[in-house]
């Protein structure tokens, strides 16, 4: 077992996941392109693939217990994939839809379309104000994106519930909520062999004018 796969498969049992050989794979390359990439496109300041594994994939799929197994998602400013790659790999009946707006991260989130043969996501290169979809989606997904009231003013055309990937618990910007949304619940996430705080927020539009 490469030493990719050791921490994948030490990370999901500390984090109380299954997954198949299959999906491991497909994390484990997902891993390998994305340092192959990041070489030449500087795709994440995270250089050491190990630390990848843990700081990208784990911390990624400590929401995916959080998520609805069937639903469609947009992850917005998702860099080169992130969380939505791993979470599509994990969660194959549901639906990720990929934003960002550097054309580099949306030409490798493609390869790794291609070759992970990832017939559940669908990178798209525009900013998020721009984008506008066919349908409502089920949810919003953001991971170090930008302040919760700046997601909801740029996001609140593409659906009605919010989830905010945040580090310490973001007591100021709930407090800064506007009228029209509400906190629905917050988990606090545990991420194999990281001590920093992590935690999920849902956030719901209570009107729809």
């Amino acid at each position: 077992m490469s030493r990719l796969a050791k921490i994948l498969e030490d990370g999901l049992a500390y984090q109380g996941m299954s997954l198949t050989d299959h999906q491991k794979q497909q994390l484990v390359g997902y891993v390998e392109l994305l340092d192959k990439w990041n070489k030449a496109y500087n795709l994440t300041s995270v250089r050491n693939p190990d630390e990848m594994m843990v700081r990208h994939i784990l911390d990624s799929l400590t929401v995916a217990q959080h998520l609805a197994s069937d639903a469609s998602y947009i992850d917005v400013g998702t860099g080169p994939g992130l969380p939505g790659i791993p979470l599509a790999i994990a969660m194959p009946n549901a639906n990720f839809t990929l934003l960002d707006s550097l054309g580099k991260r949306v030409r490798f989130m493609m390869q790794v379309k291609h070759l992970l043969k990832l017939d559940n996501i669908n990178p798209i290169q525009s900013r998020v104000e721009a984008h506008q979809p066919p349908a409502p989606y089920d949810a919003i997904l953001s991971r170090a994106f930008a302040s919760i009231n700046d997601m909801l003013n740029w996001c609140g055309h593409l659906g009605q519930q919010f989830l905010a990937m945040k580090g310490v618990y973001p007591e100021q910007e709930i407090a800064d909520l506007p009228n029209e949304f509400e906190l629905k619940t917050s988990h606090s996430l545990d991420v194999y062999e990281l001590s920093e705080e992590r935690h999920l927020v849902v956030i719901e539009k209570t009107s729809t004018d």
